[in-house]
């Protein structure tokens, strides 16, 4: 079911749930769609109660995701949740890697500089949390101090507030524990040439007190000419117990640093051009991305009563990055197919994040009906600078240079010789491209009520009331700007479970996205004077546990989303373009037998590009019509487990336009691991098996990203 409309905003009107739509979708997730559930152990779901078991429970402690202890059983949404043991024996190393086997999200290219990821067909690079908390500058997120990593799909305003419009990403760390002294290490080396080591070390200082250090280094390289870089990560931890009360403080360092690569152009036939697959676009000295960072982390829990817990974290965030680079801007196969022309430009961000929040979740039982509330506050306080210089080519005095295609293209240091045989020098101090200095406050409220209506019945109703308040210095333009938005976001849940291992449900939420976007890098234009892009998805699902520890779901949803726009006729009115992506996903994720677990998931997806005229016929870009992902893992013997997997991605479109296609591909894995002694285990991992030529994402028309060849990695894990 697709509607797509544009309509005047004065005349807005909508249910939150059609009939039409809860009757004809339920029927339909019924029979045939699915997302992510884990094992739930319905016996520990009290508020007080800590639940460490991984997979069984969404982390319980209120500063992750959902807030509230409810087992994903319950929740009126699909999610899909990725261990540490996960991450460990598939040989996971980026954000990107644990993307590719979940289903609904995929991943952009991000410039070849951040994570990107697309949830439900909406692409964002800032819809990122550690331990619930905002982390949206731009950069490649680490694994090594991770317990777990959380994706929740659809709008998740209420808990996260602006943006999360397609879904959110959220990382759990690991934190001091009070019951075991330990060390954990692992060092590895793949065949393309990059090696790395990780620590784990855990002390207990006495009984109430313990401090535990997670660090890692990785010399970064792969299959492209040029690429290198190193990354260091460094996060001690402390927690202290005193009675009913407990307090985690954590520090965490990062510093990376690595080649930028933007991929290869696309021909004539809209589609990458196989034959440069071993040419890089780019310089290898100019084209680098450099991140430091310093996160803060302070929270205080504590159990009031067998009834009410609450806690207030703080989170402190200082970002310095920078990126430069050339990338392939034009390409024309038919007229010139030896020459491309380049672009570029250096981009740097300084940006300091405080965010404070509380909140307070409790059990009550009125009218006979038992409650589980959750109310909260976060006062979000950011300041950012951002400035972006265009390349400037002295052969053209423009941004743009030719250049013969060759092996390294011939440019070096920001110099080489272009197509007509003249040397042609770039300088990064002519030609500003924006430079502003940006303040942002939001100060939030939510409530959220979990009403068990009946044995069978769970009803889950909460708002959240944000107020958005942007200024911005534009140096270039010497002019101040501001906007302060204030937006209320619904959830809205209904689960229904007939047994206590099956729960049916369907779902309503919002959010919403200021006009200065993820990044709030400006509010040019008519941005100051236009409101939010908003969201809605509505959403059905049905979960199912069974007894050996296999979970299913299923969930078949449409995200709508809703952009005022001044009016070409009238500029005193607005038009509310209105456009809508539908799909569903089916999940199947635990232990088959004593032998076999297995984590499946696949999903479809469809959209229609809408304007000011309406629909266009062109589909959204990075939307493809299909994934589908398997990771199987056999203990073949009591020390020896073998691990298969395979990602599919169907065709998919680079640009808006429709006119360059990111081909489909079938990509294998493979793991082999040994425990050598209870302390010592060995582990392959082969990623792309087939050694298949393929594209896994792409940024733009003539940046396609070239996928890494077969790639055998050997580590060796430790512990004592």
């Amino acid at each position: 079911m697709r509607i797509i409309i544009i309509y005047d905003n004065n005349k807005e009107s909508s249910p939150m749930f059609p009939k039409k739509f809860v009757s004809v979708s339920v029927a339909s997730c019924l029979m045939s769609s699915a997302a992510l559930a884990q094992q739930v152990d319905t016996a520990q779901n009290q508020v007080i109660e800590e639940v460490l078991v991984s997979g069984q429970y969404l982390y319980t402690d209120t500063i992750n995701a959902l807030k509230t202890p409810t087992p994903i059983l319950d929740v009126p949404q699909s999610l899909s949740i990725v261990s540490a043991e996960d991450i460990r024996a598939r040989g996971f190393n980026s954000i990107s890697e644990v993307i590719n086997y979940l289903p609904g999200v995929t991943t952009s290219q991000g410039e070849g500089h951040r994570d990107a990821v697309v949830f439900r067909g909406v692409r964002s690079t800032a819809d990122f949390y550690i331990d619930g908390v905002r982390d949206d500058v731009q950069y490649f997120r680490p694994l090594y101090n991770l317990e777990q990593v959380e994706v929740l799909r659809g709008p998740n305003a209420l808990l996260f507030g602006r943006g999360g419009t397609g879904g959110v990403l959220n990382r759990v760390t690991k934190k001091a524990l009070l019951d075991e002294s330990f060390t954990a290490s692992q060092v590895s080396a793949d065949s393309l040439g990059e090696v790395g080591g990780q620590i784990d070390t855990n002390v207990v200082i006495n009984e109430s007190a313990a401090f535990r250090v997670n660090a890692m280094f990785e010399s970064l390289d792969n299959h492209r000419d040029f690429y290198d870089g190193e990354r260091l990560g460094i996060n001690p931890t402390l927690r202290i117990e005193a009675g009913d009360s407990r307090f985690d403080l954590s520090y965490e360092y990062i510093d990376h640093q690595r080649f930028i690569d933007r991929g290869i152009p696309t021909g004539s036939n809209g589609r990458p051009v196989e034959s440069f697959q071993d040419i890089v676009f780019g310089d290898a000295d100019v084209n680098t991305t450099e991140l430091k960072a310093h996160l803060w982390r302070a929270v205080v829990q504590h159990t009031f009563s067998d009834t009410l817990k609450g806690n207030l974290s703080a989170f402190y965030g200082d970002y310095d990055k920078l990126y430069q680079n050339f990338y392939a801007s034009s390409y024309n196969q038919d007229a010139s197919p030896g020459v491309v022309t380049l672009d570029g430009y250096v981009d740097t961000t300084t940006r300091e994040n405080t965010i404070l929040s509380g909140n307070l979740v409790g059990e009550l039982e009125t009218g006979g009906l038992e409650h589980t509330l959750l109310a909260g506050v976060e006062f979000i306080s950011t300041n950012s600078n951002q400035d972006r210089w265009n390349t400037f080519w002295d052969t053209t005095q423009d941004d743009k240079e030719v250049f013969t295609i060759s092996g390294n293209l011939g440019v070096l240091g920001g110099s080489g010789i272009n197509a007509l045989g003249n040397v042609a020098t770039n300088r990064f101090d002519q030609n500003i491209n924006d430079d502003t200095r940006v303040s942002i406050d939001v100060t939030s409220l939510y409530l959220q009520d979990e009403i068990e209506l009946t044995d069978h019945c769970r009803l889950v109703a909460g708002l959240r009331y944000d107020s958005f308040d942007i200024d911005v210095l534009n140096v270039v333009a010497d002019e101040v700007r501001s906007r302060r938005d204030s937006e209320v976001s619904p959830r809205l849940g209904l689960v229904y479970k007939p047994i206590e291992a099956l729960s049916i449900y369907a779902s309503y939420s919002e959010s919403f996205l200021p006009r200065s976007g993820e990044q709030f890098a400006n509010i040019n234009g008519n941005n100051d004077k236009l409101g939010p892009n908003t969201f809605g998805n509505r959403e059905v699902g049905v979960k199912y546990d069974f007894e050996s520890g296999l979970s299913f779901t299923a969930a078949m949803f449409e995200i709508e989303q809703r952009s005022p726009q001044v009016s070409d006729n009238d500029p005193a009115t607005l038009d509310v373009i209105e456009s809508q992506i539908d799909g569903f996903e089916l999940q199947l994720q635990g232990r088959v037998n004593d032998v076999w677990t297995v984590s499946a998931g696949y999903s479809a997806l469809d959209g229609e590009q809408v304007n000011r005229q309406g629909p266009t016929g062109l589909a959204p870009r990075e939307l493809p019509d299909s994934m589908f992902s398997i990771w199987n893992q056999f203990a073949v013997f009591e020390r020896l487990d073998i691990g298969l997997g395979l990602t599919h991605q169907s065709e998919s479109f680079i640009n808006n336009s429709n006119t360059a296609v990111l081909p489909s591909y079938t990509r294998v894995d493979a793991a082999v691991s040994y425990e050598v002694s209870p302390a010592t285990s060995i582990q392959f991992n082969i990623e792309n098996a087939t050694d298949e030529l393929y594209f896994p994402n792409a940024h733009s028309t003539h940046q396609a990203s070239v996928g890494a060849p077969i790639n055998v990695r050997l580590s060796i894990n430790t512990t004592f």
